[in-house]
């Protein structure tokens, strides 16, 4: 009897721990032999936790499950309460087009061996057979760009490291997943770490880089000690190491954690970080990709960026290419939080509207109100009301509406959200989360704070100066926090009108 119960931090919030734990008390009550693993989760986090039943016809979910709930799995499973149906034919997973998390949820993330019954290190062997450039010009053919910030296209930064004269360069991903609804990089990390080292290796084979670091926040202790325990897997297994699966290509890596500032989100930041120093944003240039980390050529990119080099080695740039819309090539991985129906995480092409993802796949709002607004990106995100939501799910579709995808994190509110506090939370957030190098974030965010206070306070006079100052902040500032800001505030001030009037009402 094989059953799987997730380890993901979210399914284990939601006693996930427990479920396991009497799913062994049980089998040993009854005698019954049982091999439990501790997979990651396939996304629906409103089903955790989901318990998934090994049947001659596929696997079987359950859920969401309780310890109570478990005796009757060691029956008919298929008259359990908490039955589904075979999990990969949920409405959920059918719809999606999975290509970097194609294993999250369906391996034992520690098992190498899982890893490449389920097509893994393809995408590494093949890269071996290649010359370094013409594995970047793989990845620049097949457009992917960058998963965690402005979607800067990936094989142009490779393409820059790859030219740049070293005797050592690095390869750094960026797991600091700090933004509000983003689970996407912890997700992967718990549930499939050897995506993410497999597509590190295959850039530093690619760039001339023999070295790696993870830089993730302290806040993930699972994510932390499962791809660690990854790394010394891979090391051992020869896929990380002097020889990369026997080749004359040198690459080994290793996790660092930091303290979980906001602005080591940023590159330059998260590079000061790594190099033991303060975290604040560095002055560009010199670029990263010719000066980054001890001042060497280095590639910075996102977990899920890193995660989907795989892949595209693997089955290559024109079938990669073929997802998505215009310039939006490949997938996304959606992440759906806030209040809405059935949240979690839903991989698929570039191009569905925003109203699709919202109230088709989200369900719309938990509370069972009307959606009034969907924040995407991040607390520095835009808030996009219905009347936008035919905007297509792509970086020039929403940079055309003054809004960016960032690292596709989808925040949803009902209409009882007021956005004027929502307004000011984005103002006094980034005054908290400043490291203080740039005037217009350091100085304008506190002075933003004031200005929203007087307009709570009923001064009408105070909005064009909001205006005036959310114009400053973002031509001004070096790095994303201070650039960003004016999106949440502006498109609050500019989409929802009625919130800051009754302001100014209660007021007088």
């Amino acid at each position: 009897m094989k059953l799987y119960v997730p380890l993901d931090s979210a399914a284990v919030a939601l006693g996930a721990d427990d479920v396991a734990a009497a799913i062994r008390a049980e089998a040993a009550r009854r005698g019954v032999e049982i091999t439990l693993i501790r997979n990651g989760s396939r996304g629906m986090v409103w089903l955790e936790p989901l318990v998934e039943l090994a049947t001659d016809d596929g696997r079987m979910a359950f859920g969401p499950m309780t310890p109570a709930d478990v005796p009757a799995l060691f029956g008919n499973a298929a008259a359990h309460p908490k039955a589904l149906g075979l999990t990969e034919e949920l409405p959920w997973m059918l719809r999606q087009t999975r290509l970097t998390f194609a294993r999250v949820g369906v391996v034992d993330p520690l098992s190498l061996h899982d890893y490449e019954r389920h097509h893994g290190l393809k995408g590494l062997r093949h890269a071996l057979t290649l010359t370094p450039a013409r594995i970047v010009q793989e990845v620049t053919d097949s457009g992917l760009r960058g998963r965690g910030g402005a979607g800067f296209p990936t094989g142009i930064k490779w393409k820059t490291v790859h030219d740049a004269p070293a005797a050592q360069k690095y390869i750094v991903c960026n797991a600091d997943e700090g933004d509000s609804a983003t689970f996407a990089d912890r997700m992967l990390m718990e549930g499939d770490p050897f995506t993410l080292i497999e597509g590190m290796a295959i850039a530093g084979i690619a760039v001339g880089a023999t070295k790696g670091y993870v830089y993730t926040r302290s806040e993930y202790p699972v994510a932390i000690d499962i791809l660690r325990r990854a790394i010394a897997v891979a090391r051992e297994a020869g896929v990380l190491g002097a020889r990369v699966l026997g080749s004359d290509h040198a690459f080994d890596m290793e996790v660092r954690v930091g303290a979980g500032a906001y602005v080591c989100g940023e590159e330059t930041s998260l590079l000061n970080s790594l190099e033991g120093k303060r975290g604040v944003v560095r002055a560009k240039p010199p670029l990263p990709a010719l000066q980054g980390f001890l001042g060497q050529p280095t590639v910075v990119n996102n977990v899920i960026s890193l995660a989907s080099v795989p892949v595209i080695l693997d089955r290559g740039a024109a079938f990669y290419k073929t997802f998505g819309r215009g310039r939006s090539h490949g997938t996304m991985a959606l992440q759906l939080a806030g209040n809405v129906k059935f949240g979690g995480l839903f991989e698929t092409a570039f191009g569905l509207t925003l109203g699709e993802i919202v109230t088709d796949i989200g369900g719309g709002t938990a509370s069972g109100r009307p959606v009034k607004a969907v924040q995407v990106g991040g607390p520095l995100g835009a808030w996009f009301p219905p009347a936008l939501f035919d905007t297509p799910f792509t970086y020039e579709d929403f940079a055309a509406k003054d809004g960016l995808i960032g690292h596709a994190g989808l925040t949803v509110a009902d209409d009882s959200l007021d956005m004027l506090a929502m307004a000011r939370f984005a103002m006094e957030f980034c005054a908290i989360e400043s490291c203080g190098k740039c005037t217009p974030c350091r100085i304008g965010a506190v002075r933003g704070v004031e200005t929203l206070d007087r307009v709570a306070a009923g001064d009408a006079s105070a909005l064009p100066l909001l205006t005036d100052l959310c114009a400053t902040m973002k031509a001004g500032s070096l790095c994303a926090l201070g650039g960003f800001t004016p999106y949440p505030v502006m498109s609050a001030v500019t989409h929802f009108p009625g919130d800051f009037a009754r302001a100014r009402e209660a007021a007088e």
